[in-house]
């Protein structure tokens, strides 16, 4: 008896994208509401992030190379992480240092909804407690399964239904890199913080980079090195006496 070799009704790319978007958003709601404060609404992000798009990639006999994972461009990821990594960095760490001092001058109310720690912080270098293990977590558990689902599968079947876009430092963008971006940023609301929503800014540089090189190697160790470097941010201003 022979197996269905596709679909078992017909989705268009961007019913398909939305969907599986919505399906691991209320998963990962779901998992924080009967087990916040643990690992599993993690762990099931994870998953979900990793393994939901395999559904429509059997359909189509579709792997993961056909979504940017894939070295084929390591040289040029490789490069491109280096040089938003000089440029962002100083810039990010002005911006923060100014909100750092600003925010204990907001309405507590509006701080909330800002930032996750409010007080007075001071610039003293420090690592946080275990940081190896950080950074396994950040590249393998966090960034690259985000940015396989996010920019590699997302913002590719999207593109598949609005290819048209402006070319912006070599990289094509219209309609489906934005709508990722905001997809992302709202994702990161499925644990109800809205300062979260903040990282629609960084998902722009990802976006780029899936686009540039046409892998997700390089936005993937960029998007660590960015949670990387505002732990250690958090940890330098805040950590200590």
């Amino acid at each position: 008896m022979s197996r269905p070799s596709g679909p078992p009704f017909r989705l268009s790319a961007v019913q398909e994208a939305v969907g599986l978007w919505a399906l691991g958003f209320l998963g990962i709601v779901v998992a924080f509401l009967l087990a916040g404060g643990t690992s599993v609404p993690k762990l099931v992000a994870t998953v979900g992030f990793l393994y939901l798009p395999l559904i429509p990639m059997r359909w189509r006999d579709e792997d993961y190379r056909d979504y940017g994972l894939s070295l084929r461009a390591w040289k040029e990821d490789v490069r491109l992480f280096l040089i938003l990594s000089a440029i962002v960095g100083p810039l990010f760490f002005a911006g923060f240092a100014g909100f750092v001092h600003v925010v204990p001058h907001l309405p507590p109310a509006l701080a909330h909804h800002l930032t996750p720690i409010i007080g007075e912080g001071h610039f003293q270098p420090r690592l946080p407690a275990r940081f190896g293990e950080w950074v396994i977590d950040q590249l393998f558990v966090v960034a690259l399964p985000e940015e396989f689902f996010y920019r590699g599968y997302l913002q590719a079947r999207l593109r598949d239904a609005w290819p048209q876009g402006r070319v912006v430092l070599g990289a094509r963008l219209g309609r489906a890199f934005w709508v990722t971006a905001l997809l992302f940023a709202l994702g990161h609301l499925a644990i109800f913080q809205t300062w979260r929503l903040a990282v629609f800014f960084p998902a722009l540089l990802f976006g780029w980079m899936r686009e540039r090189t046409g892998t997700i190697v390089g936005c993937s160790l960029f998007h660590a090195a960015c949670n990387l470097y505002v732990r250690f941010l958090e940890e330098s201003f805040f950590g200590g006496p």
